[in-house]
């Protein structure tokens, strides 16, 4: 799981769930912005507590999702037409150029840098690239390009889960094949589908007469090892 370290307990705890054996791999750490002035001065004008969301999207989860929720602007309804957005230095412009066309002004101002986390110890970068694990879930873009830049590519015998189309075509960007994707952007979402392509395939090959075994069971030298190490 190739999470941040606040992120990864609940999505390991519904993994165990299902009688996997979660590893987490912190890819993304999330730093201060350089020049944090901008957002000091822009949390001035909102309240500190008790701020309730007005707006959700009632689809995909995602900046597309919100702007096409999202009003255009209406002088007679609206009499401020700015919109203040605390956003990730390295999010899409999506939002931004989604409001701006809809009339709104828009005050977009850096919260929070993503930036790649340590690599993992030669352990675990060996066991990604060499098939050692069963499946590797992405929860972004940036978990899937920090994963392969520090650590390496995962084994092609590696179950690829991702959240969404996103996050897929990142995948497959980077030469890897997309085996699950989650039906909404949503990482207990993922767990469930990972969790259901696991069922299916067990049932698919015990239906074929053949044996049930894990992905990293099928590459290349894995039961000779194993026999070796009992």
């Amino acid at each position: 799981m190739p999470r941040t370290k606040e992120q990864a307990p609940a999505l390991s705890e519904q993994l165990r769930s299902y009688g996997a054996v979660p590893h987490e791999v912190p890819t993304i750490a999330v730093e201060p912005p350089r020049t944090p002035q901008q957002m000091e001065c822009a949390a001035k004008a909102l309240i500190d507590f008790g701020v309730r969301p007005d707006l959700v999207p009632s689809g995909e989860q995602s900046a597309r999702g919100l702007v096409e929720d999202w009003p255009p602007y209406d002088p007679v309804f609206d009499p401020i037409d700015r919109v203040f957005l605390p956003r990730a230095d390295i999010a899409t412009e999506t939002l931004v150029a989604g409001l701006v066309e809809l009339g709104w002004e828009v005050d977009d101002v850096t919260a929070y840098r993503t930036v790649r986390a340590s690599p993992p110890p030669a352990e675990t970068r060996e066991a990604i690239k060499g098939g050692g694990f069963d499946a590797v879930l992405f929860t972004s873009s940036s978990t899937v390009r920090n994963l392969v830049g520090i650590a390496g590519k995962p084994h092609n015998v590696t179950v690829i889960a991702c959240i969404g189309p996103a996050t897929a075509k990142t995948a497959e960007e980077h030469g890897l094949r997309v085996d699950v994707m989650a039906p909404e952007p949503s990482v207990h979402k993922l767990a469930e589908a990972l969790a259901d392509f696991g069922a299916k395939r067990r049932l698919a090959a015990l239906a074929a007469g053949d044996p049930v075994t894990r992905p990293s069971e099928r590459r290349p030298g894995a039961r000779r090892r194993r026999s070796t190490s009992t």
